[in-house]
């Protein structure tokens, strides 16, 4: 399993894991190099957190000294290769806006634009808002705050090189797929199985094109990756992380505290 969490540190030293980690995220085909695309990211933090319970919405939580979200922002900022990120929020949310007022970023942070009622739809008006420079679109969730480095890198160079990845983890459990009536009617091999995670990356221009063609079913599409699928894109897998974990519930901000806590304990990380 790849490594974990890679705490934040000063500025000096961030720029030079951003400067050393250019040289990485190169890809080779057919023999040729070539530098990985102008990365947008699209950052969803329009959910309700009606499983988290409570008057704030999680993305908005502080953990370990500042709201779950900033932590997200600041783990992306590790990737060079990212160039702006746009912010999906709920309808008449202001509290990003509050949250960002003063903060630098290495990227292009954009003003929130408002989500829909589903995934696709929020994904869909966020996409409208980037530049017309950014050609590959990550889609990330506002509530996995520990993409790590080398997390970012793979999915990238996955997506650079076949159009479209997700990163994704074995799944360790056994999975049955079961009837309306809870039947059981088949027990997928677990070696054939991943559960996925974000950010979901695919060439702009695919994102565009599913969007159009299942613009009826929208609703229906639970992850980025299924909408690609559904309109007869490859994705391919890319290396996940456990410690990329989507915080749903109480136990999992415990978690979260938890591992901060144990990551920032050194002199000089996670000083923002």
């Amino acid at each position: 399993m790849m490594a974990g969490l890679y705490p934040m540190h000063n500025a000096s030293a961030m720029l030079s894991r951003r400067t050393g980690l250019q040289s990485s995220l190169t890809i080779s085909s057919k023999g040729a190099q070539s530098m990985l695309m102008n990365i947008g990211v699209l950052l969803l933090a329009a959910g309700s957190g009606s499983r988290f319970g409570g008057e704030i919405a999680k993305q908005y939580v502080q953990v370990h000294g500042k709201a779950l979200v900033l932590h997200t922002l600041d783990h992306l900022a590790l990737d060079p290769h990212i160039t702006v990120v746009q912010p999906v929020v709920s309808e008449g949310d202001m509290r990003f806006s509050e949250l960002v007022a003063g903060l630098s970023f290495p990227f292009t942070l954009l003003d929130p634009v408002a989500g829909g009622s589903a995934r696709s739809i929020s994904m869909q008006r966020g996409l409208e808002g980037l530049p017309a420079a950014v050609d590959l679109v990550a889609v990330h969730d506002a509530a996995r705050p520990l993409p790590s480095v080398r997390l970012l890198a793979d999915v990238f160079k996955t997506a650079n090189q076949y159009g479209a990845a997700v990163p994704g983890v074995p799944v360790h459990d056994t999975i049955k797929r079961v009837d309306e009536l809870g039947k059981v009617i088949e027990t997928p091999a677990r070696n054939t199985l991943r559960a996925v995670q974000t950010p979901q990356v695919a060439r702009r221009v695919w994102f565009d094109q599913a969007i159009a063609m299942e613009a009826e079913r929208l609703h229906l599409h639970t992850d980025d990756a299924s909408l690609l699928e559904a309109a007869g894109f490859d994705v391919y897998i890319s290396q996940g992380d456990v410690n990329n974990r989507k915080i749903t519930t109480r136990e999992d901000m415990n978690w979260l505290e938890a591992h901060l806590n144990s990551e920032c304990a050194a002199p000089g990380h996670c000083d923002r």
